[in-house]
């Protein structure tokens, strides 16, 4: 095996030395056994059954891949397929058929979109429809007593979307397609979402902190001890430059710029400014990877990611400031609000990448005394 010598000093460089060990004895195992031994048959064959596809199998991916010796594993999709498995095992047995039909059209519709260069369902996308969709079947067969699609009617839905009103809104989308999808398929013969209105403000209803607050974290960040490296980096883009904990997640180190101090995010169409504060906290960050002697070309590299280079999970991610109590939605949704009832919001727009209509939502409806121009009798 030509590559077994670089395989063994990419397995040093990145374990200690039991580890590395014990991951070189089990591949002298699969490399001995009778079946082949090609690049792409030991990744299959490394792989262990469950939701964790293994540390030698997740080493063998990274080194393989970068070397173009084989293709990535699916691991992924895997994942996902579990994920919607869950949900669906979720609902009482005689609604379960619709809705394992439900998933399966919304992944062939996924298929077709890819084919032809659109814009496809994600696996959140596809996960969360699901878990609405679980969650009226558990409300018809718990509260309504129905166990049957056909028997759904308006005051159940109306019934089920009072019981979280602030998520009505999303609730009713993926409903309506759902219901869509049964009449399509005979499942029922009138959609019991006809009529319902989304009712409320359109408008932001979400939750923001209060500028001493966002005093008091940004102290937490800038000059306090006790924040990870990652907690301070994610809560400093965040609270002030409104980025996403998806931006953050798939931050890499080529979109930094050393000598201008600029980062790209998402798909932010011009560069980051990056202030001094944003830029120490971007340091800190790096310090401890550069220790890790990782290839993850990602500037948030955890204990699993550092031997291959997938970024950061999304739940690593989502749990990072949990120790100041404060969600990363909460910290983007005040910086939008300022921004937006600060600046022209079709700039705030342009400058993060985001539709108007997107930001036009944090637009307060009320006008700021202050800032109005003084009358000559005042």
């Amino acid at each position: 095996m030509p590559w077994l010598g670089d395989y063994a000093g990419h397995l040093a460089e990145r374990h200690c030395v039991s580890r590395a060990c014990i991951m070189i004895s089990t591949l002298g195992r699969l490399l001995n056994d009778e079946q082949p031994n090609h690049p792409q048959a030991l990744l299959d064959r490394a792989r262990r059954p469950g939701r964790s596809m293994g540390s030698l199998a997740r080493a063998l991916e990274g080194f393989f891949t970068q070397r173009g010796l084989a293709l990535p594993t699916d691991q992924a999709q895997r994942l996902a397929a579990g994920r919607r498995r869950r949900r669906i095992d979720a609902i009482p047995l005689p609604l379960r058929p619709p809705v394992q039909a439900f998933a399966e059209s919304m992944l062939r519709a996924r298929e077709r979109a890819l084919k032809a260069g659109a814009l496809p369902l994600t696996d959140s996308t596809i996960e969360a429809a699901l878990a609405i969709v679980r969650d009226l079947a558990r409300f018809l067969a718990d509260t309504r007593n129905k166990q049957d699609w056909a028997l759904t009617n308006v005051h159940d839905v109306e019934a089920f979307l009072a019981t979280m009103p602030k998520g009505r809104q999303r609730r009713l989308t993926v409903l309506r397609q759902y219901f869509r999808f049964a009449r399509s398929r005979k499942i029922v013969l009138i959609g019991p979402t006809r009529g319902v209105k989304a009712k409320g403000p359109s408008g932001f209803s979400g939750t923001t902190i209060a500028v001493e607050q966002q005093r008091q974290l940004f102290r937490r960040w800038t000059t306090g001890t006790d924040a990870h490296p990652h907690e301070a980096l994610l809560g400093i883009l965040t609270l002030l430059h409104a980025a996403s904990s998806s931006e953050v997640r798939l931050f890499r180190v080529d979109d930094l710029n050393s000598i201008n101090h600029t980062i790209r995010l998402g798909k932010r169409p011009h560069p980051v400014s990056m202030d001094p504060a944003s830029w120490t906290a971007l340091e800190r960050c790096l310090a401890p990877r550069a220790d890790q002697h990782t290839d993850n070309p990602h500037v948030i590299v955890t204990r699993i990611t550092k031997t291959g280079r997938e970024p950061a999970s999304t739940a690593y991610v989502s749990h990072l400031l949990h120790p100041c109590g404060i969600p990363p939605r909460t910290l983007r949704s005040s910086r939008l609000a300022d921004l937006v009832n600060t600046l022209d919001p079709k700039l705030v727009a342009a400058a993060l990448g985001m539709v108007p209509e997107g930001v036009m939502i944090y637009l307060a409806d009320h006008v700021d005394e202050q800032r109005l121009p003084q009358s000559p009798n005042s």
